[in-house]
């Protein structure tokens, strides 16, 4: 299981979310360009001692996040592409009857703007996160928190207590 973000624009949001991915031993990858410079010292100083600065993926654009996705060796006859599952406001699958596998890629959009529709079109799947009807949305970070606990419970991947 792996957390993606597209074109990020929070440089915090994404030092959350590598603090998150290296808490829960989760993946990320991030698609570019993000709306602030990504430079590898940026990278060191946001991920603190958590090393995940040398692990991220990051992807140069959509193009070639979907390239290397649907391309071997990441499927093969027997293990067909991971499913894309994009986390939106305008989502159709409540998280809460969604049924998570540990091979998905979870995808959240642009703190601003989300993703275009072409991004929509891709993902398999398209699941939002129940909130009261007066709110908006919440923090990229807190959806990702709230998505990947629930991935992770029903996967049995969550980590052990020490």
């Amino acid at each position: 299981m792996k957390i993606i973000l597209y074109q990020p624009d929070i440089p915090q949001n994404l030092g959350a979310a590598m603090r998150l991915c290296a808490c829960f031993g989760v993946a990320l990858e991030v698609i570019e360009p993000c709306g602030f410079p990504l430079t590898d010292k940026a990278l060191r100083r946001t991920a603190m001692d958590y090393g995940v600065a040398e692990t991220l993926k990051r992807h140069i654009n959509w193009d070639d996040f979907q390239t290397e996705r649907l391309t071997p060796p990441q499927f093969n006859l027997t293990r067909p592409p991971p499913r894309l599952i994009l986390m939106t406001t305008k989502g159709a699958t409540p998280l809460t009857d969604f049924k998570f596998r540990t091979s998905d890629w979870v995808l959240f959009g642009r703190e601003s703007a989300g993703v275009p529709e072409n991004v929509h079109k891709a993902a398999n799947c398209r699941v939002t996160i129940p909130i009261a009807k007066t709110a908006r949305s919440f923090n990229l970070v807190t959806s990702a928190s709230i998505t990947i606990f629930e991935a992770l419970r029903q996967t049995g991947g969550l980590p052990t207590m020490k």
